[in-house]
């Protein structure tokens, strides 16, 4: 979470999720993906950064939105 604090105050872009760390603080296993993003999200918006939407991280990414994949 601080490495991903400190990226998102460098102007970089924060990835989270239990593929990536099992871990939500030191010591203390995650419960969700969920909790991870939620708790990075607060941390973010309280160092006055702004989160992008889906929406808008798909289009930063370039991605195909659900609606325009065959699954």
């Amino acid at each position: 979470m601080s490495l991903a604090a400190t990226a998102s105050q460098m102007g970089g872009n924060v990835r989270v999720g239990l593929e990536d760390s099992l871990f939500i603080s030191r010591g203390k296993l995650a419960e969700s993906n969920a909790k991870q993003v939620a708790k990075i999200r607060r941390i973010v918006e309280d160092l006055g950064s702004e989160v992008a939407t889906p929406d808008e991280a798909r289009e930063i990414l370039h991605l195909k939105g659900g609606d325009r994949v065959l699954f």
